[in-house]
Parts: C-alpha cells; sequence; structure tokens
C-alpha cells in the first residue's frame, strides 16, 4: 500500500483548524519524540488498518502537537483535514456529565436522590436472578437507582450491544442494539429501560450502560429544557464549540468523516455504510451518552475547560471544587474496575482504574503497564475516539478517527506510551 502524506491545509478548514502554538521543547518535550506519534500511527493508515486519524497533545494550556494523516474518506481519496467532523460516541459522556454537575451546582438536586422523583417510570425495580431470556427470573430491587448511580455506571443498567448477559439480550429484544430503535425519542426509551430488569442490585458492580441517556433524560426533566437547546446555551456557545452537533447537514456533509469496521477476511477498514448515514439525519432520540458529533478544535476546548477545572476565556461552568470532586473515585469503598466490572465492553482497562462522575479515573497506574499519573481522567468513543486530562502534567491529549468497535486495536494504551514518552523536562 502506498504511503500517504500528511494533507496540507486548506483554507476551509482554517475555519476550525487547531494547530501548535508553543514550541514543544518550551513545554517540556522533545520534538523529535513527539514526532514518533505521526511515524506509529501512520503505519495504522498504510496496513489499510485506519483510514485516517487526527491527534492533538496540549501542555500548560498550549498546543505542543497538532497532526492529522490518511484520509477521512478513503474511497474518495479525500483527506483528513483540521476540520473535519468526527462521530464522537462516548466521548460525549462526559459532557452530559457536566451538564448535570451544572444543574448539582444551582441546588436542583442532590446526588443521593433517587431518580425516581424525576423519573417516575423507575420506580418499583426489579433486579436479574436466573433464567433465560424467554423465562428471566426477577427480585425486587433492595436500593432506588440515585443519580449518583447514573453518573457512575453503578445503575445496573446495561446495553445491548455488550453481548455479555440475558439482560443485554432483553435490550436488544426492544430494539435496542448499538443505536435506539428507530423513532423512538428518549422519554420513551426511558420507559423500555425502566421496566426491563436491572443486571445487578444499584451500588453493587460497575458496568457500562445507557445510564448516561437516562442522565440525559433527568437534565431535560430537571431543566425543564430539550437536551440540544441545554447543551447548545450552556455548554457550547459559551466555551466557542461552534462546531459540535447532533446531526451533520447542507455544506458541512462533506467535512464528516467515513464510519468503518475491519473488514473479516483481511482486517483492513471498510465502509461501514448503513451506519455511517445515520449520521445525516436528525435522530429521533437525543442520546446524551453518545450522540455528538465534534471536532478536534471543539474537543479541545471542552478538555481545556476541564483542565482549567471548570473555567475557559472567562466562562466558568463549573467551580474548581465541583470538578475536583468529579475527577475523584465514587465506586464503593474505593474499589477498582478490575474488581468492580460486570465485565462487560468499556472504554478503559479495568485495574487500578476508578470511575468518577463522568470519567474513568486513574486510581494506581502500574497494573495497566501503561504510564500516566494518579489522578489522570479520561473515557473513549466507539470509534476509537480517546482523550484524557493529566492535571499532574498539565497535559490533554486527544485522537480522532472512526473505526468501530473501539477494542481492535491497541491505539489508547500506545498513545499514552508515546505522548508520556515524549516528555522530559
Amino acid at each position: 500500500m502506498e504511503r500517504i502524506a500528511v494533507p496540507e491545509r486548506t483554507a476551509v478548514a482554517e475555519r476550525t483548524a487547531i494547530e501548535p502554538t508553543a514550541d514543544p521543547a518550551q513545554l517540556g518535550f522533545d520534538p523529535a519524540r513527539l514526532d514518533r506519534l505521526d511515524r506509529h500511527f501512520a503505519e495504522y493508515v498504510d496496513s489499510g488498518r485506519l483510514p485516517g486519524w487526527q491527534i492533538v497533545v496540549t501542555r500548560r494550556g498550549e498546543v505542543a502537537h497538532a497532526s492529522t494523516y490518511g484520509y477521512r474518506k478513503r474511497e474518495e481519496r479525500i483527506p483528513v483535514e483540521p476540520d473535519t467532523l468526527w462521530r464522537i460516541y462516548s466521548m460525549t459522556k462526559p459532557i452530559t456529565s457536566v451538564a448535570a454537575m451544572m444543574l448539582w451546582e444551582r441546588g436542583l438536586f442532590e446526588l443521593t436522590d433517587e431518580i425516581s422523583r424525576w423519573l417516575p417510570e423507575f420506580a418499583d425495580l426489579r433486579v436479574y436472578d436466573k433464567g433465560s431470556a424467554l423465562r428471566p427470573y426477577t427480585m425486587p430491587a433492595t436500593e432506588p437507582i440515585r443519580v449518583w448511580h447514573l453518573l457512575t455506571h453503578t445503575s445496573g443498567l446495561t446495553y445491548g450491544f455488550l453481548h455479555n448477559h440475558v439482560v443485554d439480550r432483553l435490550y436488544r429484544d426492544e430494539g435496542f442494539d448499538l443505536y435506539p430503535p428507530a423513532g423512538m425519542d428518549l422519554e420513551a426509551a426511558c420507559e423500555v429501560w425502566a421496566r426491563l430488569p436491572l443486571l445487578y442490585q444499584p451500588g453493587t458492580a460497575w458496568g457500562y450502560s445507557v445510564a448516561t441517556d437516562v442522565l440525559g433524560r433527568l437534565i431535560e426533566v430537571v431543566s425543564g429544557e430539550p437536551l440540544d437547546s441545554f447543551f447548545a446555551e450552556r455548554i457550547f456557545d459559551r466555551l466557542g464549540m461552534t462546531d459540535t452537533r447532533w446531526w451533520v447537514e447542507g455544506d458541512d456533509v462533506k467535512r464528516l468523516a467515513g464510519l468503518y469496521t475491519p473488514h473479516p477476511i483481511d482486517g483492513h477498514a471498510a465502509h461501514a455504510d448503513d451506519l455511517g448515514r445515520l449520521a445525516l439525519r436528525r435522530p429521533t432520540m437525543l442520546s446524551g451518552g453518545g450522540g455528538l458529533i465534534s471536532t478536534a478544535a471543539d474537543y479541545h476546548r471542552f478538555t481545556q475547560m476541564l483542565l482549567r477545572e471548570g473555567e475557559l476565556d472567562g466562562q466558568r461552568l463549573l467551580s474548581n471544587r465541583t470538578v475536583r470532586f468529579m475527577v475523584r473515585n465514587h465506586l464503593p469503598d474505593r474499589q477498582d474496575l478490575g474488581t468492580l466490572s460486570t465485565g462487560g465492553f468499556a472504554e478503559t482497562t479495568l485495574d487500578g482504574i476508578g470511575f468518577g462522575l463522568g470519567f474513568a479515573v486513574v486510581e494506581d497506574p502500574i497494573p495497566s503497564r501503561v504510564p500516566s499519573n494518579v489522578g489522570e481522567y479520561y473515557w473513549g468513543g466507539a470509534a476509537s475516539t480517546a482523550f484524557w486530562v493529566d492535571p499532574v502534567e498539565e497535559l490533554t491529549a486527544m485522537f480522532f478517527t472512526q473505526l468501530l468497535p473501539s477494542s481492535t486495536y491497541p491505539i489508547r494504551p500506545q498513545l499514552r506510551q508515546l505522548v508520556y514518552s515524549a516528555l522530559v523536562d
């Protein structure tokens, strides 16, 4: 396969281009070591495993490295540009969590409140005990789902696409897989999820789930606003995230990256046409768990707000104390995911990793055998996108591509390995 040159910046891309703003050496990086990032991940493209990618690394609020490589639409030979639009899927979750905590700061709910106070369909829940999908046996929930359960994925809810448990199968039987059933809105989805059995008693385990979608519905009811309006007015407009949206239309369609999956024979990235086209129409269900499309420049502004503990360019979304509280380990007895996880898919390794209010949190970097710092927090998306914020090094990193599922290649640990090994101060 031919080697692909890093594309030139175009006039259109300058609208939302993100470029280095400081000499990497002055920020504590060895520039030659940073260049290893591009050489390493270029091989993913040259070998056909990825269509293309975008990487951004910052330190102390300055962009130390920003690069693109390969194609956003490989079949048409259209290169990745700095203003490429990416489906960020579960990188929507931290945004939803920030939105919820903005309401919490106004005293509109407590983290210990039962969610049935606003979503009565979640009263009188049942928990799976035994049996098959055709004949499941359940027991009453001994603990209600509380707001903090949603933020920490300890609610007992699950995802249909996990394919790990009888309850996952029950979600699929109701039409919930990677996407919700056609024509179903968020309110109706919550009503379905509430009548399905929980995977476990709330607060007793950790399981990746639709919990953040339920949190999005809670935001709507508590605020009295649709989720898209709340995000636009309270977060995107204030942070200058002008390119983040729920679907793509008009002239922006040409900026949207194609969506890919590994070909079952040769493993090369193959265009997932049917799933990819869903981004071209307004969704009926506003998914706070995975519905947003964004750019590197926009998500950079979100991560910088987090690094600055709730404030960016004079716009304060959260108190610094609130952000510090969110990125601590909120799992019961401060256990890690290796102990509490139900074994389903997650956008993270498990051992040594806790979970805060919307983020995975590093408690001990040694078990993963990947460099990081205690207190680093992060998440990723189903199409292999990822970000992290390291308050100790005052560092953020982001990786964007469009390959489902995110577990296909070890992109995230390799990104950490290369970024931290480039730090030399």
